[in-house]
């Protein structure tokens, strides 16, 4: 089946919010190859597609420090959906693309404090990868600068940037013959609070102003900030329907696509608001790597019990690897609140604060799935687990899709490539 182009996809969907058959499209964030299954399960079974939204520190070239996301650089990433597609007979639309792409967006390099023209240059070289390995979505993202701490970047700023990577993305990706891709951008950081719709339009109109100068072509989303945000391993944000309705007919207006953030953790009643605010697509991505750590965590206590009662011989260490390497991490720190953020490692270690270490643990787990250690333990766990007929894979992949259907569900999705399928022809 000959894929739709993202954009028009999302055309698609904006001419389906006049009719009521509109969908709010998932952006997942693809937190291990389990997680793709999961993803590409769900798309299969409801009709609809997907998008999968890498982040640079999960996957990115080998020469830039590769993704802590089985180590996938974009090519290998790319390779992974494929062959998982064709293992479960796929027939959907899944798209690959890139979640805050641009300068300063690895850790590393935001740490580092690198200068402007370093931090440029090494976007760069990741989006070249991206666009090599067949990506369909970029996302061009300057809103990270270590030299404006606790600042807002000016939106003037934003803007010149913004618009020379899409030059840079768009020459790079003529000079080789590929097809075209869309683009997603933003107005500032998505850390919460509201995006005004004064600063969205005024936003929206020096971008068009700009990017036809240059003939450049317009964004396939544009983000704006609802009121969601995610902290720990929880929504800790209001969403605003008002706001977030308000945007979507601002972006309408361009024929762009809202595009909300932070989209995690969120209940029924927030969810199902998004049909008639009019949000085309939502990016979920902390809560499956939960998600998945929460199965492994159930699977160990099960084995634990047998262990227990003497059917099985040996446990593996699963929930204690899994801890210390989540500590050892340090990742933990982006989710964390307050002064828990500033603690060693050591303390936590050695504090012997087992409600600190289990909320690490939950926050933080995803991020060890490819380290050796760890890995070793949970094929150990899944092999005296497959001894009583308990399949321990089969069943993380089930524990993933739970969360993603509640939203698929409450997004309207299901059945929505047909639906798209139809208006586009």
């Amino acid at each position: 089946m000959k894929k739709l182009p993202i954009k028009t996809v999302v055309e698609s969907l904006l001419t389906l919010q006049k009719t009521g058959e509109s969908a709010t499209l998932l952006g997942i964030g693809p937190m291990s190859k389990n997680c793709v299954q999961a993803t590409l399960e769900l798309s299969h079974e409801d009709d609809y597609p997907v998008m999968f939204i890498a982040s640079r520190n999960q996957v990115d070239a080998d020469e830039l420090g590769g993704g802590y996301v089985n180590g996938w650089n974009q090519f290998t990433f790319a390779k992974a959906v494929e062959e998982v597609a064709e293992e479960i007979g796929y027939d959907n639309f899944y798209y690959l693309c890139r979640d805050h792409g641009g300068p300063w967006q690895r850790d590393k390099e935001r740490n580092d404090h690198l200068p402007t023209d370093k931090a440029m240059a090494l976007g760069q070289k990741s989006y070249i990868a991206d666009i090599e390995a067949g990506f369909d979505l970029l996302m061009i993202d300057p809103t990270k600068d270590p030299f404006e701490v606790g600042k807002v970047i000016p939106l003037e700023t934003v803007l010149e940037r913004t618009v020379d990577l899409i030059a840079f993305c768009e020459s790079e990706r003529k000079s080789r013959n590929l097809p075209e891709i869309g683009y997603e951008v933003g107005t500032e950081e998505t850390n919460g609070g509201l995006t005004s719709t004064e600063t969205y339009e005024s936003f929206i109109l020096q971008l068009k102003e700009e990017l036809e100068k240059r003939g450049l072509p317009m964004p396939t989303f544009i983000v704006g900030q609802t009121g969601t945000l995610t902290r720990k391993t929880e929504q800790v944000g209001t969403f605003n329907f008002k706001n977030a309705y308000d945007l979507a007919q601002m972006a309408k207006q361009y024929g762009v696509g809202l595009k909300e953030h932070n989209g995690d953790y969120l209940d029924d009643v927030t969810l199902l608001e998004h049909i008639p605010s009019e949000i085309t697509a939502t990016n979920v991505a902390p809560q499956y790597g939960t998600e998945e750590t929460r199965a492994y965590l159930n699977l160990a206590s099960v084995e634990a019990r047998l262990a227990e009662n003497e059917r099985i011989s040996e446990a593996s260490n699963t929930r204690e690897i899994l801890l210390i390497h989540a500590i050892k991490s340090e990742r933990w720190r982006k989710w964390m609140v307050g002064d828990q953020k500033e603690l060693t490692v050591e303390q936590i270690l050695e504090s012997g604060d087992e409600q600190l270490q289990a909320e690490i643990l939950d926050i933080a787990g995803h991020y060890t799935f490819n380290d050796e250690e760890v890995k070793v333990e949970i094929e150990k766990m899944y092999a005296n687990l497959k001894t009583y007929n308990i399949d321990g894979q089969r069943y993380v992949i089930d524990h993933i899709k739970r969360p993603i259907r509640d939203y698929a569900e409450c997004y309207n999705l299901k059945g929505v490539t047909t639906r798209i399928k139809a208006i586009s022809k």
